[in-house]
């Protein structure tokens, strides 16, 4: 008997590691490169374009910085685009465990573009925070070419693409249902209050006020009668 329970406590343990190097082993992230079918309406007119979108995200404190990488550009110029003026900028439409989106923005340019020439987008950047534990998609959203002060390309997926990352959060601050705490717009200047309590102290100060009145009525009296 007793080597039957060795032998018992043996295999759960084993069992027991392996449910944990299995947990261990899961990817806290699945990202896949995404064609997107972008439709552009830019100051020469509607423009189209396919290009692979990758999405990824990186722990960062309480929150993930996100990456979204073209690997075609989606646009052209008419003319050509001198170093620094062009800047992209994207959203990122989330879902699963949370809703809205996320932006991300990229640096300008750090070469000349050629007219006619497909603009290059490079890697956007963004910011992450969840309000929540769960699963959390990213899918690319409407991506804007800002160039020449104004901004020259707006496109819009039209593919209804599939998400380019799905996320697992875990350890978020506000847990799985609790919300994050809301802002009271409280500040240093109190402003009047008018609650129950605030009324009973108003409510005290007047009659205080009213008794002193009367005192000194009273008390005026009492003095002229004297005379």
């Amino acid at each position: 008997m007793p080597n039957r329970r060795r032998t018992t406590a043996a295999l759960t343990a084993v069992a027991a590691a392996a449910g944990a190097a299995v947990l261990a082993g899961a990817p806290a992230a699945q990202a896949a490169v995404v064609d997107v079918n972008y439709a552009c309406e830019t100051k020469i007119g509607p423009k189209s374009a396919v290009s692979p979108v990758d999405i990824k995200a990186v722990k960062s404190g309480s929150g993930y910085t996100i990456t979204m990488s073209f690997e075609k550009g989606v646009s052209d110029s008419p003319v050509e685009l001198p170093k620094g003026v062009m800047t992209p900028r994207a959203e990122l439409v989330l879902g699963g465990d949370a809703g809205g989106t996320v932006k991300v923005t990229g640096t300008p340019n750090t070469a000349a573009i050629p007219p006619d020439t497909p603009i290059k987008i490079g890697t956007l950047t963004g910011t992450f925070t969840p309000k929540k534990n769960g699963k959390v998609t990213f899918t690319a959203g409407t991506l804007t070419v800002h160039a020449l002060g104004m901004d020259a390309a707006v496109c819009t997926p039209k593919n209804n693409p599939k998400p380019s990352l799905e996320l697992q959060v875990t350890g978020a601050s506000g847990g799985s249902d609790t919300p994050p705490p809301a802002d009271d717009g409280s500040s240093d200047e109190q402003l009047p209050k008018t609650g129950p309590l605030d009324s009973a102290v108003a409510l005290g100060t007047l009659g205080g006020t009213v008794l002193l009145t009367g005192a000194a009525g009273v008390l005026w009296l009492t003095r002229r009668t004297a005379r």
